[in-house]
């Protein structure tokens, strides 16, 4: 069968066609930007890239069209598939038909730390020699591809709630039809397609609803959201834990961060379960951790096991991950696309570095940020950063100069990537930290930095 693929460089996308070519599939696809890694990984395994959305490409007509969310009508490709009948799917549709029938699915939803809690969970079962299929939405260190077929029948799914495709506006994660299911939280996000938290917490419901009643389901006992998700009906077994490192409620999983923070000692109740150091930040990625241990032990796997898997789980790529040090200046690149997350983020980096400064960089980049949804919540995220730096682009719509008001003198906003890396090279000293949050390319912004602040070393 040949598969054409439309926007395959995005990395759930570019994951549906790695699976399909192993599938045995003759794989294509295009998108507007073909650019590394997803290019490469993509040539790599023998998948043709064309660049941009020419109709052409679909002369002589593939057997399937996959189409990513993305897409909608007036896109000339769109256009032509549908005047000439060609038949299409959905990128969690594909999924479903051709890769999850018959498969034991461990699904992570949530609006935090699904990329991360999958990629612990599909770690662990690596680790315990389950040889697990995964795809995730971003680039786990552990493995050399965001997306495998596996050779079991374990399957670990990013169950994201966007919406599938431009005729399909259910959640993507209501076709993954998981045994095991991990809910890490619930806020209001992606406002452009939910008109409030209650049109989200209904996709949540849809999905609960198609979880066995000999499945599980693992979810935090201390979030309101989630609790009326659950309110709403639940037929499967539930597994809580709690969330910030209390200890100590019956028959709820937690953790307790040891005094350096270097690791933390897992709970069920009152009893210690096992201790695990690592290098991984914040505490947030405990909470990831537990649930990532919970849903690992529903196929079997010892809690044991999964601890001493952990203490080798390299992280993932753009979460907290440090981008290099010049003159003793180090950058980081993170994801954070919500004030919870960028709160996480830098609360994370604090207490590893202690008093020594950070400075905060950030790009409003999501959909629901250039909004400016989350605008009255933003300067109090970035709370503890000693400096912030805010990109105003020319086309955000919204100044953020109240957002830096809000800070205060510690706050600036610059319109231009360039002036940026200008203002960090000649503010920024031996010790700093520059953390860096967008969930998008930011211009280049990491390896500009880094090579501006070389030169400024070799000029020194």
């Amino acid at each position: 069968m040949r598969v054409h693929v439309l926007g395959i460089c995005g990395t759930f996308m570019g994951g549906v066609a790695l699976i399909a070519r192993e599938l045995g599939f003759e794989v294509s696809g295009c998108d507007l930007n073909a650019y590394p890694p997803m290019s490469t990984m993509l040539q790599a395994s023998g998948i043709p890239l064309h660049e941009g959305y020419n109709p052409a490409w679909l002369d002589p007509a593939p057997d399937l069209l996959v189409i990513g969310n993305a897409f909608s009508r007036g896109n000339p490709m769109v256009e032509y598939a549908l005047d000439r009948g060609i038949p299409y799917v959905s990128g969690p549709e594909f999924l479903a038909r051709y890769v999850l029938q018959n498969r034991w699915v461990l699904a992570v939803a949530g609006t935090h730390g699904k990329t991360t809690t999958s990629s612990m969970l599909a770690w662990i079962l690596e680790y315990a020699e389950l040889t697990p299929g995964y795809l995730i939405g971003g680039a786990p260190c552990n493995f050399d591809a965001p997306a495998r077929l596996g050779a079991t029948p374990f399957f670990v799914v990013e169950a994201d709630e966007y919406d599938s495709a431009f005729f399909d506006k259910r959640s993507k994660f209501v076709h993954y039809h998981p045994l095991t299911l991990v809910m890490n939280n619930l806020e209001y996000d992606h406002a452009d397609i939910f008109p409030d938290l209650g049109a989200i917490q209904r996709q949540f419901h849809h999905l609960v609803r198609t979880v066995p009643s000999t499945g599980l389901i693992i979810a935090p006992s201390d979030d309101d959201a989630l609790a009326e998700v659950i309110r709403m009906g639940c037929w499967t077994p539930l597994e809580r834990f709690r969330r910030g490192g209390d200890a100590g409620r019956v028959g709820e999983w937690s953790a307790r961060l040891h005094d350096d923070g270097a690791g933390f000692t897992l709970f069920h109740g009152n009893e210690a379960q096992g201790d695990l150091r690592w290098s991984i930040l914040g505490r947030h990625n405990i909470d990831n951790a537990i649930a990532a241990m919970l849903a690992a032990r529903h196929v079997g796997v010892p809690l044991a096991t999964s601890l001493e898997a952990l203490t080798q789980f390299s992280g993932v790529r753009r979460r907290l991950e440090h981008r290099g040090t010049v003159r003793g200046i180090r950058v980081y690149d993170d994801f954070a696309h919500h004030p919870t997350a960028v709160t996480t983020t830098v609360d994370g980096l604090r207490r590893v570095v202690g008093d020594d400064r950070i400075i905060a960089v950030m790009e409003m980049r999501s959909n629901t940020m250039k909004m400016g949804v989350h605008k009255d919540t933003i300067a109090p995220a970035l709370g503890q950063a000693d400096e912030v730096v805010l990109f105003q682009p020319p086309d955000l719509g919204w100044s953020l100069q109240n957002i830096a008001d809000d800070l205060g003198a510690r706050a600036r906003v610059i319109d231009s990537v360039p002036a940026i890396v200008d203002y960090l090279v000649a503010n920024a000293r031996a010790g700093d930290h520059i953390l860096i949050m967008s969930n998008g390319g930011f211009g280049g912004i990491h390896e500009r930095l880094l090579k501006a602040l070389g030169a400024g070393e070799n000029n020194a």
